[in-house]
């Protein structure tokens, strides 16, 4: 783990609430975290059904599993 030292502070907004991180990456990188997480839930939301911010937040979260999962099979049989 780093040294809590040089954790940065930085304020992102997601789905339209903003909030204050504190990570162990630069501020650039937290604010990419956080605009990918962003246009998930926005694709989400414009997806043409009527869906609550919280419940796109979910689908989102489920969405950005997928893909690092299959990540993780494709580096793995990459391996092999």
């Amino acid at each position: 783990m780093s040294d809590k030292t040089n954790r940065s502070v930085v304020t992102v907004e997601i789905a339209g609430e903003e909030y204050t991180l504190r990570a162990d990456t630069t501020p650039e990188y937290a604010r990419d975290c956080a605009a990918h997480v962003d246009r998930t839930i926005g694709e989400i939301l414009h997806g043409g059904a009527l869906i609550q911010t919280h419940k796109a937040a979910i689908l989102a979260a489920l969405s950005l599993t997928d893909q690092l999962f299959q990540a993780r099979r494709e580096t793995d049989a990459l391996r092999q």
